[in-house]
């Protein structure tokens, strides 16, 4: 009797160890304890699940406001190209000095190409508030980033191809006895030079969507 108690006594102090189970004819053998720091691990990893789309929602507010303004510069570009006219106060019968956009086809195109641009960034905006409600979705930012790009080359290139022409204007080019005709047409050329600048300002900040959405892309990955 003494010795059953003895070896019971014995059983009891001794830890359970669990005994890794070898899987036959393999040689492996699958531990089932976590590791001693897993508490920390799940700890970290939900930290950076609730902190991610904190950040993410930022970017993504901060993109919907640039994409407004953007609209709103592009589509003022367009509109005051569009309206740009003038008529000197001297003409006879046969013959009447008048500046419009028309006469251009770079300025014609330029109309054109910034009011795609304004709709397009205005269409967009459902897409970027997609994005503020949610911010771990990667599907909208991918298709904003091919069209904020494609949509920056193309006002990038108009507004580049207009200011050749409105340097022109302004100073002219001896070299192919081009004329500087702003000193006639001063309205006319201060507000396509108005024009070319807020085209340029919303190409830029096209270009800093652009960075945004790659941004918040590569933390994704």
């Amino acid at each position: 009797m003494d010795l059953e108690k003895a070896g019971s006594r014995r059983e009891e102090e001794e830890p359970i160890v669990q005994r890794p189970k070898l899987d036959k004819g393999k040689g492996k053998a699958h531990v089932f304890a976590p590791p001693m720091n897993y508490s920390r691990i799940m700890e970290k990893h939900k930290q950076e699940k609730v902190g991610t789309p904190g950040w993410k929602r930022g970017v993504a507010i901060f993109d919907f406001f640039l994409r407004l303004i953007a609209a709103i510069t592009a589509m003022a570009a367009a509109a005051k190209m569009a309206t740009t006219e003038e008529t000197l106060p001297f003409f006879t019968q046969f013959l009447q000095f008048q500046a419009d956009y028309t006469d251009l086809p770079t300025m014609s195109s330029f109309v054109i190409v910034n009011s795609i641009v304004g709709g397009y960034l205005t269409l967009s905006l459902p897409f970027s508030i997609v994005c503020i409600l949610r911010p771990l979705a990667v599907p909208p930012r991918l298709f904003l980033i091919l069209c904020d790009t494609a949509m920056m080359g193309l006002t990038m290139m108009a507004a580049s191809a207009s200011a050749a022409i409105v340097y022109l204007a302004h100073n002219g080019n001896s070299s192919s006895n081009w004329l500087p005709v702003c000193q006639q047409f001063g309205d006319f050329c201060q507000g396509t030079s108005g024009a070319v600048v807020a085209s340029f300002i919303a190409a830029t900040l096209l270009m800093f969507l652009v960075i945004l959405s790659a941004f918040a892309l590569k933390r994704s990955t």
